[in-house]
């Protein structure tokens, strides 16, 4: 199934605000230090990279060779004002363009939902894959554990179309063993606990058009007619003195699989040595 593509050229130079007030990214910052510590890598390469904020993170040490891929030309430009030596490329997450066995961490971050054909990615990032590599995943999966967020309740049609776009971890993790990583284990790495109490969640970066692109998706009057919700829910509860709470109670996980020392290329694209 094709998947309705976000504008990212379009709402690049707005896209970093939604970082302004994640006090807590530092976890996912953590997590992806222990996976570069874990396979003692120079050179990691993250698909989906956006604007390289997560990448960005990891090139503090001058030492580490930081690859990143986006398909959005006006994220990528985002991510080479940092000024920071990350090596970029534009590309689609299915068909990588790099040597096979060129990495030893490939990861994704908040990113699969958007690839066009996720399975694909999963074999593509297997084969730059070094002998004791990882593949890693890290992301919501609103199948699994849904969790609470408002913009799914005044948001029409949102968390429908996320049960259409993202992968479950069961899919994701079938997809891991089938590309020969073993072994592959998940767990939970931020539960994101942040309600926004009355009026407070109008100023909540997420609710930005631009910020996240379960909005991005929509229709300008689809957009506005959200907005319009949440405005008439503050009114009823300052007209009855109700103090309304705006939940957001989200799940990231994070899906690992290990390429072992003596692997063996297998599934799509085994025919290919190296690109």
């Amino acid at each position: 199934m094709s998947k309705a593509p976000v504008d990212y050229d379009q709402i690049a130079p707005h896209y970093n605000r939604r970082f302004a007030d994640d006090e807590g990214g530092g976890e996912l910052v953590g997590v992806l230090e222990a996976l570069v510590e874990q396979v003692g890598t120079e050179r990691c390469l993250e698909i989906g990279c956006g604007t390289g904020h997560w990448l960005a993170a990891l090139a503090t040490t001058p030492s580490r060779r930081c690859h990143g891929l986006d398909l959005s030309t006006g994220m990528l430009q985002q991510a080479r004002q940092r000024g920071q030596p990350l090596d970029l490329a534009r590309g689609q997450a299915s068909q990588l363009p790099y040597r096979g066995a060129s990495f030893d961490l490939v990861y994704c971050l908040n990113a699969i939902h958007h690839f066009e054909h996720p399975e694909a990615f999963v074999f593509e990032a297997r084969r730059l894959l070094r002998p004791g590599g990882i593949l890693a995943v890290i992301g919501h999966d609103p199948h699994t554990l849904p969790g609470q967020w408002y913009i799914y309740d005044y948001f029409e049609g949102t968390l429908d179309t996320d049960l259409a776009r993202f992968p479950s971890w069961g899919k994701v993790l079938n997809w891991m063993l089938a590309a020969g990583l073993r072994p592959v284990e998940w767990r939970l790495v931020r539960h994101i606990q942040d309600p926004k109490i009355g009026p407070s969640v109008l100023d909540d970066p997420f609710l930005a058009k631009e910020a996240c692109s379960q909005l991005a998706l929509l229709s300008d009057e689809a957009y506005q007619a959200g907005r319009q919700r949440i405005e008439a829910a503050l009114a009823r509860a300052e007209a009855t003195g109700e103090r309304l709470v705006f939940g957001v109670d989200l799940f990231v996980g994070l899906l690992v699989g290990w390429l072992p020392q003596q692997g063996r290329q297998i599934g799509p694209g085994a025919e290919e040595d190296q690109r």
